[in-house]
């Protein structure tokens, strides 16, 4: 029977990939359009084009590289994510041992007074007594079933799960950093935008100030002029509180208090556009994406419980024995004749109780129809978060397009009305519309410059920023329970670490 026997319960097959050649209805368009602003070039979709394992560095930016090795070196949410992987494999390893015997050794001195209306324990007739006993024990149950395999096989599974979520922690954090420095970008464009106008339009409040001395202006204009220039200044502090609020953001996400902000700055012109963009195949996504590999691990950790469910309705089969020596003194107490042993043998089924077991196996069936759709919707968000991206970065190239074509529109309007106003020939009203206007189409260009990017980023993230492509894991640290202070894991731990799957990153998942 123990060589016949296997595990019960559905082996696990792998989903099948989504029925689909494209992300969208219609053909994707090998390129996006293109403008002469900075960030304004064409990007080109590259079907099947392998996802670098650091993906960041296409954007050149020494001070992003920097950093985002920083914030994966120290940020708290993704050595939670580690040391919560370090500990579903101990989970593993731990139901592992129970493939092996357990064995015990027992010492027990006693003392012991037996009543008189009972027979003398000893054949000496002593009493009271003292009795000492040291044995071994040993017990092994058959895994018949495959109880203790499908148990390992779902500890298995939760443990890969785990490990992917660690993979999505770590795109997660490597794409807000780097959007956060993108925003950064754009909020200081923002503001410079802003601090040009608020020049301009003191200079232009100055001349007719002057022209009000003169008596070629009247209260009204300069007044109305005041208005503007009160008017751009109001803007400033939204930008300057959401900028400071994104340097602590940079600040928490790379592990440090906001009083440590980081020495970097970024500005859109310190960015570089990548051109070639990589497009992979929603079959190779569900391969790619952390999310949907931790979703399907979760579906297997189902899988397997529904084995162990029903490996608890079926017998049990044991075996014990234990050996020792036992003596009423220490001293000789490992003379053979003090010698015991017992060997036993048990079979056991549960004949009745109240339908639990069975009601333990419909609840994993029905997990694992859970998991299934669980893991059917991740895969359907999945599809569209790739399809939503590559549509925002089509767009995005024509919101660039179309907002540069307004700034050069605007800027030629404002820059008429100041010199017919520095001539005493214009209308104050229309030099206050066109100010207006010039500043709203310069923030559109910034805006439309930092969405490129951003969008860019998000297009690497949303097909699973090429974690299988990393040259090395990041950084493993461990609290010290004394000191609180982290500690590296290097030398013999972290060897082993590799040793024991931590981190098997160095081929295609599958």
């Amino acid at each position: 029977m123990l060589l016949a026997s296997c595990a019960v319960g559905p082996d696990f097959l792998h989903p099948a990939a989504p029925g689909i050649a494209g992300y969208t209805k219609e053909p994707l368009a090998p390129t996006t359009s293109a403008t002469d602003a900075p960030t304004g070039q064409a990007q080109r979709f590259v079907q099947g084009r392998d996802i670098p394992g650091e993906w960041w560095r296409l954007f050149k930016s020494p001070a992003l590289n920097a950093l985002i090795e920083r914030a994966l070196n120290n940020n708290p949410t993704l050595q939670s994510a580690m040391a919560t992987l370090r500990a579903t494999r101990q989970a593993v390893y731990a139901q592992e041992g129970k493939f092996f015997p357990l064995v015990q050794a027992n010492f027990n001195p006693t003392r012991q007074l037996t009543a008189a209306p009972l027979s003398p324990v000893l054949s000496s007739a002593a009493n009271p007594f003292s009795l000492y006993t040291a044995q071994v024990l040993v017990s092994y149950t058959f895994d018949v079933w495959g109880l203790n395999r499908r148990t390992v096989e779902s500890l298995k599974a939760q443990a890969d799960s785990q490990r992917f979520q660690v993979e999505a922690a770590y795109l997660t954090l490597t794409a807000n950093v780097a959007v956060a420095a993108i925003t950064e970008a754009s909020l200081r464009g923002q503001i410079d935008a802003a601090d040009e106008l608020i020049s301009i339009n003191g200079k232009m409040l100055g001349i007719l100030r002057r022209q009000l001395d003169a008596g070629y202006a009247n209260r009204n204009d300069v007044a109305a002029q005041e208005a503007a220039l009160a008017q751009v200044k109001a803007t400033l502090p939204p930008l300057r509180k959401a900028l400071a609020q994104q340097r602590d953001l940079l600040a928490a996400l790379a592990g440090t208090y906001s009083s440590e902000e980081p020495r970097q700055t970024f500005r859109l012109a310190n960015l570089h556009l990548p051109v070639d963009l990589p497009v992979s195949l929603p079959s190779q996504l569900i391969e790619q994406r952390p999310d949907v590999r931790a979703a399907e691990e979760q579906l297997h950790a189902a899988s397997a419980q529904i084995g162990v469910a029903t490996a608890n309705i079926l017998p049990s089969f044991t075996i014990s024995a234990n050996a020792g020596y036992m003596n009423t003194a220490l001293v000789g107490l490992l003379a053979p004749q003090n010698m015991f042993w017992q060997l036993a043998g048990n079979a056991t089924q549960t004949i009745f109780d109240g339908g639990t077991l069975l009601h333990e196996l419909q609840e994993a069936k029905d997990a694992y129809n859970a998991a299934a759709w669980s893991y059917r919707g991740t895969v359907v968000g999945a599809v569209q978060n790739v399809a939503d991206t590559l549509r925002a970065l089509q767009n995005d190239a024509d919101a660039l397009k179309a907002a540069r074509d307004f700034e050069r529109a605007a800027k030629v309007s404002f820059d008429l009305a100041r010199q017919q106003m520095q001539t005493g020939n214009a209308n104050v009203l229309l030099l206050l519309n066109a100010q207006q206007t010039y500043l709203q189409a310069v923030i559109q260009v910034v805006q439309a410059r930092a969405a490129r990017l951003a969008d860019t980023a998000a297009l690497f993230q949303a097909l699973g920023g090429g974690w299988w492509n990393r040259p090395a894991p990041p950084t493993e640290k461990i609290l010290n329970v004394g000191t609180g202070q982290a500690e590296t894991v290097t030398g013999k731990d972290k060897n082993e670490s590799f040793l024991r799957g931590l981190w098997p990153f160095t081929g295609w998942p599958h």
